[in-house]
């Protein structure tokens, strides 16, 4: 791990965790994995929520536009969102702030599965943030948009998804087109909550969507243009 010495790493145990740091980053990709509804029990690194996100982070350096990207993970205190505590945003607000420290004002991509899709949401409005990637993402009905003015917003939802909604993505995906500077949708033949199903796809897609994301101009956009439209995403 190659580090620029006017930067120094966040403390270990923190709410950020450094994956791949470049020597100066010029863009970073923040991963915030899923978790449960309610539950207070501390949060694991070897916990499979977590671990899942393992093979998104490697998929996503090797399409990185360019060798400056920093990919980080969220550190959870607990495994729930826990209701009104939203437990997991004050993480992802936490390490957004040492994410700042480390590497400056860089623009930022949220990368969130299930749970983690949720914080990422409520921490789009920090004004690194450029763009919310959601992984099989819990969206209930009625979830804010204002804090995405400005910025994009994709939606990757498995069509046998039986933990949360395609339905509830494709309605926030809509209302999101009023404020976001872009919002997209797409649904995954076959695709299963824990992404296993086709995970190959899965991987590869969010990667790439991550790259065009980050480099719009060096990276096509892996989307067709229906994921844009009105209706609720096409089948990939």
């Amino acid at each position: 791990m190659h580090q620029d010495v006017t930067r120094s790493l966040p403390a270990p145990g923190g709410a950020l965790v450094p994956r791949l740091v470049p020597v100066r980053p010029r863009a970073a990709v923040l991963l915030l994995h899923g978790g449960s509804e309610t539950s207070l029990r501390p949060s694991r690194r070897w916990h499979p929520a977590a671990l899942r996100m393992t093979p998104f982070q490697r998929a996503i350096a090797l399409a990185r536009p360019h060798d400056d990207m920093l990919i980080t993970q969220v550190r959870y205190r607990v495994r729930g969102w826990n209701g009104s505590r939203a437990d997991p945003v004050a993480d992802a607000d936490e390490a957004l702030r040492q994410l700042a420290a480390l590497a400056g004002p860089v623009p930022t991509v949220l990368v969130g599965h299930s749970m983690g899709a949720r914080a990422a949401l409520h921490a789009a409005g920090h004004p690194q943030v450029c763009a919310v990637l959601g992984l099989a993402p819990w969206w209930p009905r009625g979830e804010p948009v204002r804090q995405l003015t400005g910025r994009r917003v994709v939606a990757l939802h498995g069509d046998r998804d039986r933990v949360t909604s395609p339905g509830d993505s494709a309605d926030y995906v809509r209302r999101a087109r009023e404020t976001a500077a872009g919002a997209a949708m797409a649904v995954v033949r076959h695709g299963d909550h824990a992404m296993l199903r086709r995970h190959r796809f899965w991987h590869r897609t969010a990667a790439s969507v991550v790259a065009h994301l980050v480099d719009p101009d060096r990276c096509p956009d892996p989307l067709p243009v229906e994921c844009y439209g009105t209706g609720p995403g096409p089948l990939l």
